[in-house]
């Protein structure tokens, strides 16, 4: 007999849903976490359209899609964490209200996948110019490159943010 696609994952979801939650939660070591994790992992395959039966190795395929998704929950983590500290040395007056910090968080997030996959220094040279407002000259120095590198960074960096904007 032959399912519709949308009866396929359903199957799918319960053949293998039980054992990623496990999987994931072991790593994470958080049942909330594990569980938004185990949701969009099956998100990412209803919203990419995959065949279930396509799928010769269903566990590897999905813990796949969550060990990134878990390294996109890190990283954002990371970033916010960071964005806090430097938000809690901010006199009290200067710290945005909570929508705005979460608007600024959302932005970092979506300008650290835009450059992911850049060198390191790159993204720095990005970073301080467009968050700190240092110029070419300053960063220079600070990271003690000539200008014309710094130049040159800033295109690659600008050029894959525009890239990942661009792209659906």
């Amino acid at each position: 007999m032959q399912y519709p696609p949308s009866s396929k994952l359903g199957f799918f979801f319960s053949d293998h849903h039980r054992w990623l939650l496990q999987h994931i939660n072991r790593e994470l070591r958080n049942h909330a976490d594990a569980e938004d994790t185990a949701a969009d992992t099956f998100c990412q395959l209803l919203v990419a359209r995959v065949d279930p039966d396509s799928i010769d190795q269903p566990r590897a395929y999905l813990s796949t899609i969550a060990r990134r998704l878990m390294f996109d929950r890190f990283r954002r983590r990371k970033l916010e964490l960071a964005y806090l500290e430097r938000l809690s040395v901010l006199p009290e007056a200067l710290a945005p209200s909570p929508e705005e910090q979460l608007q600024l968080i959302e932005a970092l997030v979506a300008i650290d996948r835009a450059l992911d996959g850049l060198p390191m220094i790159v993204k720095a040279t990005f970073l301080y110019s467009q968050l700190d407002g240092l110029s070419y000259v300053a960063i220079a120095q600070k990271l003690e490159l000539s200008e014309r590198t710094v130049s040159r960074y800033m295109k690659q960096a600008l050029r894959q943010c525009l890239l990942c904007e661009v792209a659906p």
